[in-house]
């Protein structure tokens, strides 16, 4: 029996523990094979250089710098880590990715996930050609990403992410190796701790809009902290800094309990001057940053009770024009043509049941990117609805949603890469239907089903 807290098959069925493109046997990225590479090279004393992503221009991308200043430097004695891994370790270089840089801060304070990320006993010395891989959880599939050790430099320097021990590397070939991942450097221009935090763990995402936090925020916050759970957040548009969230404190002042964050700019520079010198209080945190991004191997942070055991269902779908995407309920004709999805909640009479009112039930649709480079990829508006039923059909027609209302709807539809809702819901039969918010509308999806019940889909 799986220990309490453990989300009894998300990972099986996120990591496809069984099969190809899960973390023990991940997919080969552009089908590069790490240990045929490694090989190959060794045997014939040769230095690797990834043609799949090439030392040049096109793999810094536009937009960034001139190619005429670029030039070969050799470091003396390399080393891919130097005294373990920090989060001091590293500055932002030349391209926007605070966001990535802000993931790797939260990534280094678990150490479980930096090694399913970055296999540390990677080296400069014994059987060295040049090669280094790196594995991102992405769209459902665990990829394991090989890359080159050149990097692009200026004047002797490193252009992107640099370490502050000179002869370390291990933060720059990550970068690099997202960066292949995402098309080229450039391609990593603007984003979310989001979607680095997902791609690290292949986790669950919870988004907390801090204008409107929960009253129980800092307790969530603790109970994610102590599930070891990575955790980023934002400042509203205009003021450009992504942070990770390190630890959570409660202190006594004037007789009344204080709730206190710590965050880290990795930006390197400024410091928090208010009241609580490192530490930020609950109130400033909300009222200083936009949103909090939380991702985590189970969910049972959400309901603060550990001994629940989480059941998960993942499926692949599509919407294709004029064949299954019929928008969102504003076309009540065509609402109905839209991937429908049915789930049974169990009732069951577990510990956990009885502790609880109603089911926690978290639903992720997140949508696939159509193109190689991320830059060039439109996020479509996407959002989704539960409804319970009484009498199944086999295919709900137009006049079910017309006399139906939904026990879960979206607040609005958001052009992001995932879009989650947490909520409560009775044992009983309920029908899923994600859609585009508008008609014809054509994207793949992944869409993520978790119950504290037994749920059959």
């Amino acid at each position: 029996m799986p220990p309490p807290g453990v989300c009894v098959n998300i990972m099986a069925a996120r990591h496809k523990k069984s099969g190809y493109g899960s973390l023990a046997c991940p997919e080969r990225f552009l089908n590069q094979d790490y240990e045929q590479l490694k090989n190959f090279h060794l045997i014939r004393s040769a230095r690797y250089i990834d043609k799949m992503f090439p030392p040049d221009i096109i793999s810094i991308g536009q937009g960034i710098l001139s190619p005429d200043r670029l030039a070969k430097v050799i470091v003396p004695n390399p080393c891919f880590t130097v005294d373990g891994v920090s989060r001091f370790d590293f500055y932002q270089g030349e391209v926007g990715n605070c966001w990535f840089l802000a993931s790797i801060g939260a990534l280094t304070f678990q150490k479980d996930i930096l090694q399913q990320v970055v296999p540390l006993q990677q080296t400069f010395d014994q059987d060295y050609c040049g090669l280094f891989h790196f594995r991102f959880w992405r769209f459902g599939r665990w990829m394991d990403v090989v890359i080159d050790d050149k990097l692009p430099t200026i004047d002797g320097k490193l252009i992107f992410v640099h370490s502050r021990t000179p002869n370390e590397f291990w933060p720059a070939l990550l970068e690099k190796a997202y960066a292949k991942v995402c098309g080229s450097y450039a391609d990593m221009n603007a984003g979310t701790p989001s979607e680095a935090l997902v791609d690290f763990t292949g986790g669950v995402h919870m988004s907390i809009d801090l204008s409107k936090a929960p009253s129980n925020l800092w307790q969530l916050m603790f109970s994610a902290a102590q599930s070891k759970s990575l955790m980023g957040c934002g400042t509203p548009q205009g003021v450009s800094v992504h942070t990770p969230l390190q630890t959570t404190h409660t202190v006594m002042s004037h007789g009344n309990i204080v709730s206190l964050v710590r965050l880290l700019n990795p930006w390197g520079q400024k410091e928090w001057k208010r009241d609580w010198s490192d530490l930020m209080s609950i109130e400033d945190f909300c009222n200083f940053f936009r949103d909090l991004d939380i991702c985590s191997l189970s969910p049972s942070f959400l309901d603060g009770n550990s001994s629940c055991r989480w059941r998960a269902s993942l499926q692949d779908g599509r919407w294709v024009a004029s064949i299954t995407a019929g928008g969102c309920l504003n076309d009540p004709d065509s609402f109905w043509i839209n991937p429908q999805y049915r789930v049974k909640v169990v009732d069951s009479h577990d510990e956990c049941a009885e502790k609880q009112e109603g089911v926690s039930f978290l639903v992720s649709l997140m949508q696939k990117p159509d193109k190689r480079n991320r830059r060039l990829v439109t996020n479509l508006y996407i959002g989704f609805y539960i409804f319970e039923y009484k009498r199944r059909h086999r295919k709900f027609p137009a006049s079910f949603f017309k006399t139906h209302m939904p026990v879960v709807k979206p607040e609005f539809y958001k052009n992001a890469r995932e879009v989650m809702k947490f909520t409560k819901l009775k044992p009983g039969e309920y029908l899923i239907v994600p859609s585009t918010h508008k008609p014809n509308e054509t994207a793949s999806f992944i869409l993520s089903i978790l119950s504290t019940a037994e749920i059959h889909v």
